[in-house]
């Protein structure tokens, strides 16, 4: 029976751990995994084999965004571990250290409101953040997406184009601090076309500059305004950062008679809010309101709508091109690329480091690897041709490790197998092809590469080989290892080139020239 205050506080951390780990829907072995530790270690942590650490806290507090729980355990369990004499009465951390020292910059509380008047959208977002971080912070990034025909790629595309954002319309205003303490923030570009924008927001002005530094607080809000030709029926939060507390607010005319609900996209799937957004009117007003607390990093919240008053902005099924609707359109090969469970950009899981297999000790979890990505692969060619041949790695079938599969253009070829896989040589000479990603197939893009590569992989009983790839085989083995080291083929793409949507792309089924 537990009777010592050390062993309780590590028995509610223990406790806390598997409760936002089941909260999440992850196995021990999928959040060790995901932490970057060995498939036993939570199970060993869970079953008090093993005492947590100050590094195993916090990695469990970023990967299960546990709004501070799991940290706030360890800080207690920590300080009696360490108590001696007076030190064992100390006060309790802190509530509003949330997260650990060292995370970086931090939301803790975000209210995004949307506001129709006057036939356009005033969109205002007012953000607390707190940095803890070890650096102080001099600028925040400001992005405006739309998307008129959400369900219509192409017929948006070319909306788009015909009637662009512009920086005189958006009339974007930006502030940091509140009241009269408030500062205006120099903005700097970073993105401009046709249907997004990315600005820099500077923590200065043409008084000076006012950091955000290490342990600081300060509330940002800044606001823009999109017209109702430009503007879909959808608002989406996308949690880029560790986040409190998020609350979208929606707020129409009355007499549009609006009808809304809510969508949560998550690395596991695309479920409807657990709550429902909540209405009240006022003023000739309807204000819809929704709420959630410790929002899943990379989470995108969704709430969409439809109008069925008189007098409300009219969205067409499709997109009008030249006085007449485009016809039907099949899914988006994205939306295909989900059904068949291949994860999608956005994904967390995407943008992290695999884990390297323990050979031979963990071959058989490398043959269960390989084996689901074969079987994602046979999919795969069911659902489309790949003339130019396709590669799969494992973070795209939801898989943290480091295994892919690579078949090659060649008809009946086998699929190769890499195993750790790492490029340890290339030749100087390269050629800049386009590329798709099963992880955002609805666009192509330009990318330079190395006509050959030399790769050290390993084999199932842990002997290591070096394999040279040539021209095709070398660019589709670098895309995978690119996956398995967190990156996607737009990373490498030149600063000012631009995606190619696939309706567009003119190359399909053609061989690498």
């Amino acid at each position: 029976m537990t009777t010592s205050p050390v062993e309780r506080a590590a028995d509610q951390f223990v406790t806390a751990l598997a409760q936002w780990r089941s909260e999440r829907g992850m196995t021990k072995k999928q959040l060790a995994a995901r932490m970057g530790f060995d498939p036993s270690y939570v199970s060993h942590v869970e079953g008090r084999r093993h005492k947590p650490t100050e590094d195993f806290a916090r990695r469990a507090e970023a990967v299960l965004s546990a709004g501070g729980a799991i940290w706030q355990k360890f800080q207690e369990y920590d300080e009696l571990r360490h108590a001696r004499g007076a030190a064992a009465h100390r006060d309790p951390p802190v509530p509003a250290q949330w997260m650990p020292p060292g995370t970086g910059l931090i939301v803790e509380r975000e209210d995004a409101e949307l506001r129709y008047s006057d036939g356009a959208y005033r969109c205002v977002i007012r953000r607390a953040l707190y940095n803890a971080g070890n650096e102080p912070v001099t600028r925040y990034l400001m992005k405006i997406s739309v998307d008129r025909y959400p369900n219509d790629p192409t017929g948006s595309n070319q909306h788009h184009r015909q009637h662009p954002l512009t920086w005189e319309e958006l009339d974007i205003e930006a502030v940091a601090g509140e009241g009269e303490a408030a500062e205006p923030m120099q903005r700097r570009l970073k993105l401009d076309r046709d249907a997004s924008k990315e600005v820099w927001l500077l923590f200065a002005n043409e008084h000076g500059q006012f950091p955000l530094y290490p342990g600081e607080r300060t509330t940002i809000t800044y606001g823009y305004t999109v017209g109702e030709e430009k503007w879909g029926q959808w608002f989406q939060r996308a949690m880029r950062l560790p986040t409190r507390h998020l609350t979208v607010r929606l707020d129409f005319p009355v007499h549009f008679d609006p009808q809304v609900w809510g969508l949560e996209t998550s690395l596991a799937a695309e479920v409807p809010v657990r709550t429902p957004a909540e209405r009240h009117n006022e003023h000739g007003r309807a204000v819809f309101e929704w709420s959630t607390d410790q929002p899943l990093l990379n989470a995108r919240y969704r709430l969409e709508w439809r109008f069925r008053g008189a007098g409300a902005p009219i969205y067409e099924e499709v997109a009008p091109i030249n006085g007449s609707a485009l016809p039907a359109i099949e899914p988006r090969a994205s939306h295909r690329m989900r059904g068949i469970g291949i994860v999608q950009r956005g994904a967390d899981l995407l943008r992290q480091r695999s884990r390297h297999f323990q050979l031979p000790r963990e071959e058989g979890d490398a043959k269960d690897a390989v084996t689901a990505l074969l079987s994602a692969l046979h999919r795969l060619e069911a659902l489309h041709d790949f003339s130019r041949g396709v590669g799969l790695a494992a973070p795209q079938i939801g898989l943290s490790v480091a295994a892919a599969v690579v078949r090659p253009p060649e008809r009946d070829a086998e699929p190769v197998v890499l195993l750790n896989p790492r490029v340890v040589g290339e030749s100087g000479d390269r050629d800049e092809q386009y590329e798709g990603c099963l992880s955002f197939f609805d666009y192509r893009g330009l990318v330079v590469r190395p006509l050959r590569i030399e790769v050290e992989h390993a084999r199932f009983d842990g002997t290591r080989v070096i394999t040279s790839f040539e021209q095709a085989m070398a660019r589709l083995v670098n895309h995978e290892i690119d996956h398995l080291d967190g990156k996607l083929y737009v990373d490498r793409m030149a600063a000012d080139a631009t995606l190619v949507p696939v309706s567009e792309y003119q190359q399909a089924g053609r061989p690498f020239s």
